[in-house]
């Protein structure tokens, strides 16, 4: 499990770079959303990296 963040605004980037923050469930700052480790997360993650933090999380301490 993936816990994300959002902690720059995406205000002033591209629309799509808004979508995937949205996307993702990150609406707000400082807002978080965990997801499954998968390559189409990953992708996303890739594309919005100056915006967020990610840390890895064991899949029991999710839920």
């Amino acid at each position: 499990m993936l816990k994300i963040t959002l902690v720059r605004s995406p205000i002033g980037y591209a629309r799509d770079q808004r979508a995937t923050a949205e996307a993702l469930g990150l609406r707000k700052l400082h807002h978080s959303a965990m997801h499954d480790d998968t390559p189409a997360i990953r992708g996303m993650l890739h594309k919005i990296r100056h915006l967020i933090e990610v840390e890895e999380v064991p899949a029991d301490a999710s839920r």
